[in-house]
């Protein structure tokens, strides 16, 4: 049996000690990081980008069969994620978390072994953060540091008519894998005997399980001078998100159902659970790519990157937010993503 020791027996700043004790700093914008009172960060005359994200146990996770390695890569890649958002490269996170006494030590080493590994492939810094005894589950808080050159940034609101409507990767392949979670979780509750069916699924899991954040893209923008005229992530499904930068940047859109860039295994695990492909794409979430604008005339730059796909393109707002199907078919554009208020 694997050992167990009580957290209760570190004390609070004995537990942060010992989570914090290999932090190996990465960037020169971090002066001072976990130890003191607070963090000191100098930027050298760029810009700070911040964002934080709250995570609750049965909420945005369920660790019936999330491993909390995998949990702690997550919650940190949701962040950066944001920050690559904005076009902003990340370089410090804070990290609080609180959880009762059913999790022990071990657990917790566990969990901050997927938050280093993160760390370490993306080049941040954990600089801080807070722990906290819970009534029960386990709550995630992480805030994430970035940094931009003087205005450069991107934002939701500055898409113009006629611009390129983008997104970098594949979707709806994390909607699958949490379908397929969920299945065998059902099965597992009703007979714990049985033996997870997962075969042929190890794409769509891993993308539920262990997504990633759309660093390379931001590198290329940089390297080929491309500088997105709008930009989000897709945390909460594309037509959730492409409704949001339509409604920011008060236009309209037309989106090419064709165009959606969709894995031959997400479409293989939808036609197993009967459903649409389009629609994971559409309305399922935490598929963590980018969805941008840019100009026409910067269309030739983006041709010689395989990740990135031209999806649609902005109109004037009486023209609607319209899908344009296979079949020839237009249809408006409707939000059925993910809502975190609707449990």
């Amino acid at each position: 049996m694997e050992p167990r020791t009580e957290i209760s027996s570190l004390g609070e700043f004995g537990l942060i000690e010992h989570l914090t004790k290999n932090i190996e700093i990465k960037n020169a914008s971090t002066i001072l990081g976990v130890g003191d009172d607070a963090a000191v960060i100098d930027h050298f005359g760029k810009q700070t980008v911040l964002t934080t994200d709250l995570l609750i146990e049965n909420i945005h996770f369920d660790l019936i069969y999330t491993p909390l390695m995998h949990l702690g890569y997550k919650s940190v890649i949701a962040n950066l994620s944001d920050i690559y958002a904005m076009n902003a490269t990340p370089t410090q996170i804070l990290l609080s978390l609180a959880f009762s006494n059913r999790f022990s030590l071990e657990a917790l080493d566990e969990f901050y072994e997927g938050v280093y590994a993160a760390c370490d492939k993306y080049g941040v810094d954990l600089v801080g953060g807070d722990t906290s005894t819970s009534q029960k589950g386990f709550v995630i808080s992480i805030t994430a540091v970035g940094e931009v050159s003087p205005d450069k940034f991107v934002q939701r609101s500055t898409a113009k008519k006629g611009d390129l409507l983008c997104c970098t990767g594949d979707l709806g392949a994390a909607y699958l894998g949490l379908v397929f979670l969920e299945r065998e979780k059902k099965i597992f509750l009703e007979n714990p005997n049985v033996r997870p069916d997962l075969e042929g699924e190890k794409y769509v899991i891993g993308r539920m399980l262990k997504p990633e954040a759309s660093k390379k893209t931001i590198e290329y923008f940089e390297q080929h001078e491309i500088l997105p005229t709008a930009m989000m992530d897709i945390s909460d499904g594309l037509s959730s998100e492409i409704l949001h930068i339509c409604k920011e940047s008060e236009l309209g859109c037309v989106l090419y159902e064709e165009k959606i860039p969709i894995a031959d295994e997400t479409r293989n695990a939808a036609y197993k659970f009967e459903l649409d492909p389009t629609a994971c794409a559409l309305s399922g979430g935490e598929d963590y790519e980018l969805l941008f604008t840019i100009r026409q005339e910067d269309h030739e730059k983006l041709v010689l990157n395989e990740n990135i796909s031209v999806i649609g393109y902005m109109t004037d707002p009486e023209d609607g937010k319209k899908i344009l199907t296979k079949g020839g078919n237009k249809f408006d554009i409707t939000a059925q993503g993910w809502n975190a208020f609707s449990k």
